[in-house]
């Protein structure tokens, strides 16, 4: 039998075709997604046409989507306005105004399991409330991008599942239940939201008589795709960085810092992200004139700490530390260090530093990994392989590149497929690992220091942390 899993990102749709009983992939298919904060979700789903020919090949279908996504819907199910996505940090002043409304960071990371930041649904229904009352009125229905394609392959209500349904803001993985006074607060009225099913529930049959799973948000397809068990670390260095790791209770982080999410199986995902990956090392390619190869042998060619440069990456404002405002921070400068060598292991360096901080507040929150696994298309830079061992302070594992959320989606329509308490056993992705010397630990310390003394300082260079 033939499963199918959906990617749905910011910048693509990825599907794959796989066999049930081991996951070997037998077909992929991709098209790009228009770039930018907001989206019409009529893109995703044309966008996903161009692989009809696998999808109506599947006995079993799931969807795994970028999260955080407002998709506001009237009574007569259509889209009301381009959906908010992860990546818009419009609602920031409304994230501070519903966390002091509602009782504050510790109420919230203890009802919702986080507390919200720009990119939270929650955060986007009240600025749609504040800035387009008219549409907040005509609100009806309020999905995920992965509910709503969901819905479109066949389901006849909406569903969702409980690792998306975490990210919203108005769900509680703790109570497992939707928060309808978090939503009334924030939109005005309580809308229609998606069915929260089981893992391995059946929510409906495609067109063509395929299965269709719940399907489930991308870091938690990620973590099914790598086949995650407690004790797993995983850091993603995509269009926006990840670090999460599976555990059997929830978080509930008051500082913001840790989002309790749930996972796709019945299970806990803390994590925390950024907002600045992948893309420090394409502008930094940019700045260079570099490819993205070239950029990596640049920075090998370096010494540790780039000569005494320091980049802060919040290119785009940043998450973690919830700074949406922030800019870029370039020190340490000189006419004898300024080279495309330095440049380019600064930002190695700097991305690094950023992720190795996210590992270390879910370090906080008790957290203790027994590997930590490295993927995303930044996992591929050499640079990245061979300086994030000594800057994590652990071994690194690099699994093949993969469409790992996919294959996690994959993955959940075959468990929706066999009916089991648990997910079946695909064979693991073949891996390579990475280790650092006392030397390369060493230089790491003190790259690390002049990071974060950089990261600390950096409101009154730019870093605006308001």
């Amino acid at each position: 039998m033939l499963v199918a899993g959906i990617d749905s990102s910011t910048q693509s749709v990825k599907v794959l075709l796989c066999d049930a009983a081991d996951g070997t992939v037998v077909g992929s298919a991709t098209a790009p997604h228009p770039d930018g904060t907001e989206c019409h979700p009529r893109h995703w789903w044309e966008a996903l046409g161009s692989a009809r020919d696998l999808l109506e090949r599947a006995d079993a279908v799931a969807v795994a989507a970028q999260q955080h996504g407002m998709v506001a819907l009237d009574e007569n199910g259509e889209v009301i306005r381009p959906a908010l996505l992860w990546n818009d940090t419009r609602s920031a002043p409304q994230a501070r105004a519903l966390t002091e409304e509602l009782g504050g960071p510790k109420a919230w990371a203890e009802r919702t399991g986080s507390v919200p930041v720009a990119s939270f649904t929650v955060t986007k229904l009240r600025w749609m409330a504040e800035n387009e009352p008219e549409n907040a009125r005509r609100t009806a229905a309020v999905m995920l991008p992965h509910d709503w394609l969901t819905l479109r392959l066949g389901a006849p209500e909406p569903a969702t599942d409980r690792g998306d349904a975490s990210g919203t803001g108005y769900w509680s993985p703790a109570e497992g239940r939707y928060l309808p006074e978090f939503v009334r607060a924030a939109l005005g009225h309580v809308p229609e939201l998606p069915r929260v099913a089981g893992p391995a529930e059946t929510v409906g049959e495609t067109p063509w008589g395929g299965r269709l799973a719940p399907g489930t948000g991308d870091n938690m397809g990620a973590a099914l795709g790598l086949g995650l068990g407690e004790g797993d670390l995983v850091v993603s260095i995509g269009t926006s960085g990840t670090a999460f790791a599976v555990s059997g209770a929830p978080a509930a982080d008051p500082s913001g810092l840790v989002a309790g999410f749930a996972d796709a199986s019945g299970r806990f995902l803390p994590l925390v992200a950024t907002l600045n990956a992948a893309r420090v090392l394409t502008s930094a390619a940019a700045l260079t004139g570099a490819s993205l190869d070239e950029l990596a042998e640049l920075a090998l060619a370096a010494e540790p700490g780039a000569g005494g440069i320091a980049l802060l990456p919040y290119l785009d404002g940043e998450r973690t530390p919830n700074r949406p405002r922030a800019t870029g921070v370039l020190t340490g400068l000189t006419t004898s260090n300024a080279s495309r060598e330095n440049l380019a292991r600064a930002a190695v360096e700097a991305l690094l530093c950023s992720l190795a901080d996210a590992a270390d507040h879910l370090a906080a929150q008790g957290v203790r990994p027994r590997r930590t696994l490295l993927i995303g298309g930044g996992a591929r830079s050499a640079a990245v392989q061979a300086l994030a061992p000594a800057i994590f302070g652990t071994p690194v594992t690099v699994p093949e590149p993969g469409e790992y959320v996919a294959l996690g989606a994959a993955r959940q329509a075959a468990w929706a497929l066999a009916g089991t308490p648990e997910p079946p056993r695909w064979p693991a992705a073949p891996a390579t690992k990475f280790t650092a010397t006392d030397a390369d630990r060493a230089a790491a310390e003190e790259v690390r220091g002049r990071y974060a003394a950089l990261r600390d300082t950096s409101e009154t260079l730019g870093g605006d942390s308001s």
